[in-house]
């Protein structure tokens, strides 16, 4: 007969982040200070020392577990019934994804969000974050990050997802129908954008092709009149 064996207690680095999100879900993120969260996890400030420098660190450990929560579900690679759909459908689903494993953190999500539109230091902070989360909901999706032009499509990834979840945060809608709507206008925008880069970004080679001819015509010119003479 097969026992049930127990559930794993959670580290003291999950107890952190949790505790972190419900004060964060209470009250500003500048409000939220090392000693509380250590205080609420039933931790001793030296063990929330050993795992984060400070509450933004807990921030960006949150969002790479959701990142991994997404991942995991997607199995790691382009699979099954979705490797068969365009880019924008795979993106479309794991974005989605992405929403589902933020529902139970929507409130701490706002307050985030909110002191972000204060501090524009905590922006840029937040979007460097942002960026290194989408490259991996973009290649989740099939989509390369490689190279200057990925780091655009990182870049823009996380514009769009922060838009959305503008939208998200108050869609009380069951079926998130205006999610839904705002996800597929800023990925059809993306997709045109996307489209006009790679155009930009096979100028330079056609016009190095144009400069290589044009150096070459002269002196293709002097051997024929060489020939001739």
């Amino acid at each position: 007969m097969a026992m049930d064996m127990p559930e794993a207690a959670p580290s003291n680095r999950d107890k952190a982040i949790q505790a972190f999100l419900e004060l964060l879900s209470e009250r500003r993120f500048e409000d939220v200070g090392l000693a509380e969260v250590a205080g609420r996890a039933g931790l001793k400030l030296s063990q929330l020392r050993a795992e984060f420098g400070s509450t933004l660190f807990i921030y960006a450990a949150f969002v790479k577990a959701v990142d991994e929560a997404v991942l995991d579900e997607s199995g790691g690679e382009v699979s099954g019934d979705m490797g068969e759909e365009p880019h924008r459908d795979r993106l479309f689903d794991v974005m989605m994804r992405r929403l589902e494993e933020l529902t139970p953190h929507k409130e701490a999500v706002r307050s985030m969000l909110m002191s972000a539109r204060r501090n524009p230091g905590l922006a840029l902070a937040m979007n460097g974050v942002a960026v290194r989360s989408q490259k991996w909901m973009l290649e989740a999706a099939g989509i390369s990050t490689s190279g200057p032009r990925g780091a655009l499509r990182a870049q823009g990834a996380a514009l769009l997802f922060a838009r959305v979840v503008g939208v998200w945060l108050d869609d009380e809608e069951e079926g998130l129908n205006r999610t839904m709507a705002a996800l597929d206008r800023g990925l059809a925008s993306a997709e045109r954008w996307d489209g006009f880069l790679g155009d930009l970004c096979a100028l330079p080679c056609a016009l190095r092709g144009v400069r290589r001819r044009h150096r070459r015509r002269p002196l293709d010119e002097g051997l024929a009149e060489a020939d001739v003479a």
